[in-house]
């Protein structure tokens, strides 16, 4: 009865892909074989990462191999800027393909089976504009209507289809489309583009074509070329399968197939990545990798690690229904990670000064501190102490209410890892702001005592001013003011939606040991948040990425 359970239990656990998968591998079809197949057209972002975690993450499951296989079929839009991020984004978030392939790679392969389409028929040399074709496709009640040029012989689509390729003819005079059925209630099936002529330089073929082969013809030849055995996209391509897979049949070549899966949107985030590339372009950010960005670099950046996008993309599933996840949530993945392997530091980021007025002027002394209490093997680190100290502002009232454990007028308070104070006076300046606690200390209430054995609720964090290292902390929030950054008024665009408090920049006090943190490693602010060193930070000046808030702000994780 248990072993009922246990394998019941599994088998609800699968996604819908997964059961596709250990369904074949019942009839005996052992083979899996995926791919990632990004355009290099521009960065990654979180929507990628998932699909990178999906196939990559089936392959790894059963024993299979997954290619990275750019398509690069538009020269015009194509980097190998972008190349390589792709391929340090992958590597990043811990996974490695089996081979490197481009579509590019099977241009004259793909190429010759145009041929044979126009050999048996199936593919014809169309004169008409981009908006012709468009204006005589028909919508979805009335069909379409055919090109004047969908009935050329086939010696003469043969010839104008070389002369394609040698470049005889202008960008947009001519295209091959393939002949199927003008009236066909898929739109797509409506004698589809196959091959557009570009006269561009390419990002690995340099002048060598001209002619340019479409998605929807490039992308099921691949597959099958690479032998996929589950060719894995996002939602929107559902409508495409029909044209996949009559591509594959009518060339009678290895049968790959096409599965869907829900695609990533998440609240306050825009992914497309053509406004994206509209913010980078108009300065509204400071580039791919800024970190209010959904950019898997800009992630980086911002200090998320690799295992938290993992569980992330692992907690949202694989859902056949496109839904938007609450940012929230994946804030709670980078929080639960970051919790387990982020060192602690104490840092203040609104300060208010304190003077102990019993302690020596000029001494110094040493407190030892946890660096990470979730993991015994981090250690410890020695935190300096002095006359002079940074509070946070917050952590004194001057007329606390009822329940407030912190610093205020005759209040004690102990300050972490280090002695009890006690505020005696509170200085101000003119405009009655304050600026100053005058305060004593309890020598013997060092290391967590007391000099008569008394113990206070209140535990603050702290940084000798004598010690403390300055630095620049940038505090991310939201890039957008609504959750759907497309939800404009009449007469707005979506950049009226642009938070304009997406990043604060204030000055903080840091305890000395943060200067020596490696950029874009996370550590944890005590009481404040998770932070990490930007890539503009230097020796001479320190700049700090809020990664995270400390606290759980996604309520509904629990619900």
């Amino acid at each position: 009865m248990a072993n009922t359970e246990t394998t019941e239990t599994r088998e609800k656990s699968l996604n819908f892909l997964e059961e596709i998968i250990e369904e074949s591998i019942a009839k005996g079809e052992t083979r899996v074989q995926t791919r990632f197949p990004p355009e290099p057209n521009g960065y990654l972002h979180i929507g990628h990462a998932k699909s990178i975690c999906i196939n990559f993450g089936l392959a790894r499951k059963y024993g299979g191999k997954c290619n990275l296989r750019f398509d690069d079929t538009n020269p015009v839009k194509e980097d190998t800027e972008y190349v390589d991020s792709i391929k340090r984004d992958i590597r990043w978030l811990g996974f490695d393909w089996a081979v490197e392939r481009y579509a590019s790679d099977y241009f004259d392969q793909l190429y010759a089976w145009a041929v044979e389409l126009i050999k048996k028929g199936l593919a014809y040399v169309d004169d008409q504009t981009q908006e012709q074709i468009r204006e005589t496709r028909g919508t979805v009640s009335v069909p379409g209507t055919p090109s004047p040029w969908r009935d050329r012989t086939v010696e003469e689509n043969l010839d104008l289809f070389e002369r394609m390729r040698r470049g005889e003819f202008a960008d947009g005079e001519k295209v091959l489309r393939a002949k199927i059925d003008m009236a066909h209630p898929n739109m797509l099936f409506r004698d589809p583009i196959m091959y557009r002529i570009i006269h561009a330089e390419h990002h690995r073929t340099g002048d060598k074509w001209c002619i340019y082969p479409m998605y929807d013809y490039a992308h099921g030849q691949s597959d099958s070329i690479e032998r996929i055995t589950h060719s894995i996209c996002t939602l929107e391509f559902d409508v495409h399968r029909p044209l996949y897979d009559w591509f594959i049949q009518a060339l009678d070549i290895y049968p790959s197939h096409q599965y869907e899966f829900a695609r990533l949107n998440l609240t306050y985030t825009m992914m497309s990545k053509r406004k994206l590339l509209k913010l980078v372009q108009e300065g509204a950010v400071m580039g791919w990798d800024d970190p209010r960005m959904p950019t898997i670099c800009a992630l980086r950046r911002k200090g998320y690690t690799p295992a938290s996008v993992r569980n992330f993309a692992e907690m949202v599933g694989v859902a056949k229904r496109d839904n938007v996840i609450d940012l929230g949530k994946l804030e709670y993945c980078v929080r639960e990670d970051l919790n387990k392997v982020a060192e602690r530091r104490m840092a203040v980021l609104n300060p208010l000064k304190v003077v102990i007025t019993n302690y020596e002027e000029g001494r110094r002394e040493l407190f030892t501190a946890v660096n990470n209490p979730e993991d015994e093997a981090a250690g410890t680190r020695q935190v300096p102490f002095s006359r002079e100290l940074y509070i946070e502002r917050d952590d004194f009232m001057e007329n606390p209410p009822k329940k407030f454990f912190r610093l205020c007028p005759g209040g004690e308070v102990r300050l972490r890892y280090a002695y009890l104070i006690k505020c005696e006076e509170v200085v101000k300046d003119a405009e009655g702001n304050i600026t100053e606690l005058r305060c004593t200390y309890d020598p013997e209430s060092g290391h967590g005592s007391s000099s008569d054995g008394r113990r206070v609720k209140g535990v603050i964090h702290w940084v000798s001013a004598a010690d403390a290292v300055e630095a620049e902390v940038r505090l991310f929030n939201p890039l957008f003011t609504k959750e759907n950054p497309d939800d404009v008024e009449e007469g707005q665009t979506w950049e009226d939606n642009l938070n304009p408090e997406s990043m604060v920049k204030i000055k903080g006090y840091l305890e000395p040991s943060l200067a020596e943190v490696p950029v874009g490693q996370a550590v944890q602010f005590e009481r404040v948040g998770y932070f990490c060193p930007d890539t503009d930070s230097t020796p001479e000046h320190l700049v700090f990425n809020r990664t995270v808030t400390l606290k759980d702000s996604w309520a509904k994780i629990n619900k």
